[in-house]
């Protein structure tokens, strides 16, 4: 078996992202020859060509591509490891929770609340990140848990506890003809054409097509829509945001969405298992209207102690 380095891969990964040798020497902060020298050897150990050198820079080779990927993914479980670890080590640590800002307002209000009187205050601090951020923050080790949402977001390598399902609606300008209906279907959205649907980047990153504006926040959307720019589809408790140049209407036949606690899978952290078994007390037993209302579903079993 083949022993790759750290040093190797962030030296590759540093020429592969700048495609410029001597670029890439000045950000890691070396000479050029010794880093040229690296490559080569480890071009030479793994047997392939991993770049190809010409006078204008360089470019990668297809298994290049693939290193490159897996490079990424290694360093980044390399420095969560070294988070975690730290982490582990420091007495009366608070958990980390990642949520999207905006996102069930009423639920994370009531699991702070339900936190502080078990565990008392401080046992947890919140990070509030954008659009899809959650899932980065989790496998680097910056965070110990996140509120996540099914279908949207990436679960992959996360264990997860369901705690609530719930409907969809659009964020329209308050002026806009569809602010005075109760309900719209998905294909009245597609087809209006006086103000287009926001585009948010996929899982990958991409975006699809369509005509109306690529966002990444909160905050851009916010104004879009009150400027009459955009419409949004989004869960019905993310109205938390709501301003009050909006209008929210119910989107009928829009997919529901599941509002969940996600944490690294195998995870024997007896925090985290103490705030899985919080959290699944959580929900809307009464059923309020914009409020999730629980389902009880899990996505995988609590960690162990």
């Amino acid at each position: 078996m083949l022993d790759l380095e750290t040093r190797e891969l962030r030296y590759f990964v540093t020429i592969a992202e700048e495609l410029h040798f001597r670029r890439a020497a000045e950000r890691l902060g070396m000479a050029q020859p010794p880093l040229s020298r690296a490559i080569a050897r480890l071009e030479r150990r793994l047997g392939v060509q991993l770049l190809e050198r010409n006078r204008r820079g360089v470019r990668l080779t297809d298994a290049g591509s693939v290193l490159l990927g897996e490079a990424r993914k290694a360093l980044d479980a390399v420095s969560a490891a070294a988070e975690l670890t730290r982490r582990a080590g420091m007495s009366r640590q608070p958990l980390i929770l990642a949520t999207k800002a905006g996102a069930s307002h009423e639920l994370l209000q009531r699991l702070l609340e339900a936190v502080a009187s078990e565990h008392g205050p401080g046992h947890m601090e919140v990070q509030l990140c954008e659009v899809g951020e959650q899932a980065e923050l989790l496998r680097s080790g910056a965070t110990d848990v996140a509120i996540m949402h099914r279908p949207v977001d990436d679960l992959v390598g996360f264990d997860t506890v369901d705690l609530c399902t719930e409907d969809q609606v659009v964020i329209v300008p308050a002026a806009h003809p569809l602010a005075r209906r109760n309900e719209v279907t998905l294909a009245e959205l597609q087809n209006d054409h006086s103000v287009p649907l926001a585009r948010w980047p996929r899982l990958d990153g991409t975006y699809p097509n369509g005509p109306g504006p690529e966002v990444r926040t909160q905050s851009q959307i916010a104004q879009l829509v009150a400027l009459g720019k955009a419409l949004l589809v989004i869960p019905a408790s993310s109205r938390a945001w709501q301003w009050p140049e909006h209008a929210a209407v119910t989107v009928t036949d829009a997919p529901r969405v599941t509002t969940l606690l996600a944490w690294p899978a195998g995870s024997r952290s007896a925090a985290i298992a103490a705030l899985v078994r919080v959290a699944s007390g959580l929900g809307d037993p009464e059923g309020h209207g914009d409020s999730c209302v629980r389902d009880g579903q899990t996505g995988g079993p609590p960690p162990r102690r």
